[in-house]
């Protein structure tokens, strides 16, 4: 039973991945084809489907996609902006600009105007016939005509002369520009949230990697330990056997053959217990991986430790030396504070000006509803005529062009620029203060990764050398049971320290594998090669 308890706290690490769901993914591209439900996985394939398929790693790929649309958006601000418009309006009633004024005369003033034409006109052309006439008669006259062919006289029809009902604006706007100390330094800026963003994916490739690691080598402990407490169980049935046949012999008691079973049945009990932990372990890391529950997942490998397993070195200081290269949180520190850089020339751009070209084209349009013109008939004094204009006539139309630089510069404003500025500074400070906590706490948790692969490697060795003890004490106890010379108690406490002794192996091995994994996420250790 002491041999019971040691396994079962073992079997709580299987559960520890529970409280990982950041990796939790759906079945994504790398497995969308495993359909078949029976499947055999190493530990690299596992990594490899993790690498492709966990939700996190996923979303931080679409972020780097996200970065590069901002890197385009922000040279949208320094190219050409072009710009359409258009407007139609409908002029129900317009009032009448003179109103309340003394213009009230201005039809009959032009009247006048042209009668003084007409005079004029009359006493230089040479003709005998034709001779000054008085206004009234001219007006009487230019009457008639209007009657004789059918006209209301122009601007004497009793609506509002100065009213056009249609009125039409099309027109195209160009913005260059030509100094923008904000829109350089935002380009600056995006690029440098993209590069955050990718070693952002490398931090997220080390976790997962980490975090799969473990939760593999927790299910194949469990495993194991399935392996472990079932081989103690065949044993113990036999030593039952064995017991049964003495007590029939009358070389042992009643006594003896009732421990036996009832250690039996708490054996095979515990076992249970442990295969069926074992099973939702593997479930669990299948749910990590992307792979569907149902799909049987077998484990191919073995907590079992060789000298290959050894990091690159156990000195601490090299290794920190490494992790200042290759650590990529360190580098997105660096990179926020060069971020934070950006945004201090962000500001200081506050105190520069801006300057943009721009150019507008416009054609505008004022169409009436009633298009009739009056023309007088050549040769023919006091006769007129009228025509229908068409809606696109040129006389409704006209275009609009100008171009120009537009120059702004804000002088004063309260010194809220220079106050922003300070808080940018202040802000990088506070930046290089993390990021030297940050260099210490790196050193930190590699000397604790150090000293965990160290206590994990002479846990292993002298794991190996009591293996070999137990496996020499148990061939001893079972020697003597066969010679009469030993008890079953006495063989089933050897087999005991036996099976102790290879669980406690594999915790060992488990915890150097585990410590291996942190060691190589502190030092930032790239996963994939390319």
């Amino acid at each position: 039973m002491k041999k019971i308890k040691a396994i079962l706290p073992l079997l709580g690490m299987v559960f520890l991945v529970v409280d990982m769901p950041q990796i939790y993914g759906q079945t994504g591209a790398a497995v969308q084809n495993v359909n078949a439900e029976e499947i055999t996985i190493t530990i690299d394939e596992a990594l490899q489907i993790a690498l492709v398929n966990n939700y996190m790693i996923r979303r931080g790929l679409l972020d780097i996609e996200n970065a590069e649309a901002q890197i385009r958006e922000a040279w949208g601000s320094v190219y050409p902006q072009l710009n359409a418009s258009g407007n139609y309006t409908r002029n129900l009633q317009t009032p009448n600009p003179f109103a309340g004024s003394d213009a009230g005369g201005l039809f009959q003033t032009l009247g006048a105007l042209e009668w003084l034409a007409y005079n004029e006109a009359a006493r230089t052309d040479g003709d005998p016939n034709t001779a000054p006439i008085p206004l009234d008669e001219f007006i009487d006259r230019q009457q008639s005509g209007y009657e004789e062919a059918g006209i209301s006289p122009p601007g004497l029809d009793g609506g509002n002369p100065f009213a056009v009902e249609n009125q039409f604006q099309f027109g195209l706007s160009l913005n260059q520009t030509l100094y923008n100390g904000a829109a350089f330094a935002a380009i600056r800026g995006a690029r440098q949230v993209r590069d955050l963003n990718e070693e952002q994916i490398k931090l997220d490739q080390q976790t997962v990697a980490d975090e799969i690691k473990t939760s593999f080598y927790t299910a194949l402990l469990a495993k194991e330990q399935v392996d472990v407490l079932r081989s103690s169980v065949e044993r113990l049935r036999e030593t039952v056997n064995e017991t049964a046949k003495a007590v029939q012999a009358g070389m042992l008691s009643r006594y003896d053959r009732i421990s036996a079973e009832v250690e039996l049945v708490n054996l095979e009990t515990s076992l249970m217990e442990v295969e069926n932990q074992s099973e939702l372990a593997v479930k669990n890391l299948a749910l990590q991986l992307g792979i569907p529950t149902r799909t049987k997942v077998n484990l191919r490998g073995v907590l079992m430790y060789d000298e290959t397993m050894h990091p690159d070195t156990f000195d601490t200081e090299i290794a920190y030396e490494a992790a200042v290269q290759q650590r990529p949180d360190l580098r997105q520190t660096e990179g926020l504070i060069e971020l934070l850089n950006v945004e201090r020339d962000i500001t200081r751009s506050g105190y520069l000006p801006t300057v943009s070209a721009f150019a507008n084209a416009a054609y505008i349009g004022q169409v009436p509803s009633n298009r009739t013109a009056i023309r007088p008939i050549e040769g023919q004094d006091f006769a007129f005529t009228s025509e229908s204009r068409r809606f696109f006539d040129n006389s409704y139309w006209n275009p609009a062009v100008a171009v120009g630089i537009q120059f702004n510069w804000s002088i004063f404003n309260g010194f809220q620029t220079r106050m922003r500025v300070e808080q940018n500074k202040i802000s990088i400070r506070q930046a290089e203060i993390d990021r030297e906590f940050q260099k210490n706490a790196v050193y930190l948790e590699i000397d604790q990764a150090v000293r965990n692969l160290e206590n994990s490697l002479r846990r292993i060795h002298s794991q190996q050398r009591n293996i070999e003890q137990a496996e020499l004490n148990y061939e001893f106890a079972l020697s003597r049971l066969q010679e009469g010379a030993g008890t079953p108690l006495q063989e089933r406490q050897a087999s005991s320290l036996l099976d102790q002794s290879r669980v406690n192996y594999l915790s060992a091995v488990y915890d150097y594998l585990v410590a291996l994994s942190k060691y190589e996420k502190a030092i930032g250790k790239p996963i994939l090669n390319d």
